[in-house]
């Protein structure tokens, strides 16, 4: 098995709700590093997984989107307590409307909110 990864970082804030979590309750901030794997059993014609530059692209362009917002506001997170699992899915399903290669046959969203603390989301294409 094949395995492609990038990886970005950036800020964002959240507030977390449903429980008592302490400070975790309030708005804060998080600096979040997002890597995304691609896996695949073959290669293309050309010796690749996939294209790292639209990978990249792809990626960045959410991490924009994300960069200096609060996730409580953002309408996919309506309902959803902004945990790092919902977020680590949420922006799988982002990545995967948006990657097209064949030779892709699942991706794996993993989410840093603290130099401990991740979640990921990983699902067959």
């Amino acid at each position: 098995m094949y395995t492609v990864a990038v990886k970005r970082d950036f800020v964002a804030q959240h507030f977390l709700t449903g429980g008592d979590w302490g400070p975790e309750n309030e708005k804060h901030s998080h600096h979040y590093q997002v890597e995304v794997q691609l896996k695949g059993e073959r290669l293309d014609e050309h010796g690749y997984l996939a294209d790292i530059v639209d990978i990249e692209a792809n990626l960045e362009d959410l991490v924009v989107y994300y960069r200096d917002r609060t996730l409580n506001e953002l309408p996919e997170f309506a309902g959803l307590n902004p945990s790092i699992e919902h977020f680590a899915r949420i922006l799988w399903e982002g990545l995967a409307s948006r990657i097209k290669a064949p030779t892709v046959s699942s991706m794996q969203v993993k989410i840093w909110e603290a130099e401990i603390a991740w979640a990921a989301y990983q699902k067959v294409l």
